[in-house]
């Protein structure tokens, strides 16, 4: 049982040190804590809820199963989203990469207590598996959520965010369905091009981000509602 939760510990952490030090302008590490904390109690709110489903998750119906990966997905990224929301009303947060830094930390603090549940209830060779395969899916499924936290400096409004928290249901729902089914190589193949695609469009937040914080130097000098179109019109720090 030590092995899983080592696994489980050491991966997340380590998924969190590289995602987080991405950041140009590194944020409070107490937030950062909150923000993992509320993380791992919205685990606790979507387990609560997906054991409401009750004879749904035992079905065996083809469609049933589908049903149950569309609901999981949509009650795990819904309370991430709602996670990592707690740290966009503080004064740290102050540039779009924020919101990718506060949607993974919300989301590894997830999968940590995720993890390691199914250790506690599964065994250890499962729950091994179940922490590597994981604990980096809820990281990338929850990308799209903070691409569009991180639209809120752009002023970008409810249908930024709305398309962010959709896709990463999107992506949740496609990944869980695939793994759900029967083995080989075209489900494999099919799993393995969703998640590079899931690392493709991260890369491409990161990317993105990244390259607006170096025009603007210190977030603390520009205004909330500069976008990357707009930042032209603005000075550079010297």
């Amino acid at each position: 049982m030590l092995l899983p939760l080592l696994a489980s510990f050491t991966l997340t952490f380590a998924w969190l040190w590289i995602f987080v030090r991405r950041d140009r302008h590194p944020e409070p590490a107490w937030l950062l804590a909150r923000t993992f904390g509320w993380g791992m109690f919205a685990w606790l709110v979507a387990a609560a809820l997906e054991a409401s489903l009750g004879r749904i998750l035992n079905s065996t119906v083809p469609l049933a199963l589908l049903l149950v990966a569309l609901l999981t997905a949509l009650l795990e990224e819904g309370s991430k989203f709602l996670a990592a929301s707690t740290a966009i009303t503080e004064v740290a947060f102050d540039e779009p990469m924020d919101g990718l830094v506060y949607a993974v930390t919300a989301a590894l603090g997830f999968a940590l207590l995720e993890n390691v549940t199914y250790s506690l209830g599964f065994g250890a060779r499962a729950a091994t598996w179940h922490a590597v395969v994981t604990t980096l899916a809820h990281a990338l499924f929850s990308a799209p959520q903070g691409y569009a936290l991180g639209g809120l400096h752009w002023q970008r409004g409810r249908a930024w965010v709305v398309q962010g928290v959709v896709l990463s249901v999107t992506l949740h729902f496609v990944f869980n369905s695939i793994l759900g089914s029967a083995a080989g190589w075209p489900l494999l193949l099919a799993l393995g091009l969703v998640v590079a695609l899931m690392i493709l469009l991260a890369s491409r937040y990161y990317l993105t981000f990244e390259a607006f914080a170096r025009q603007i130097g210190d977030p603390r000098q520009v205004t909330r509602s500069t976008s990357p179109e707009r930042q032209e019109s603005v000075d550079r720090p010297g």
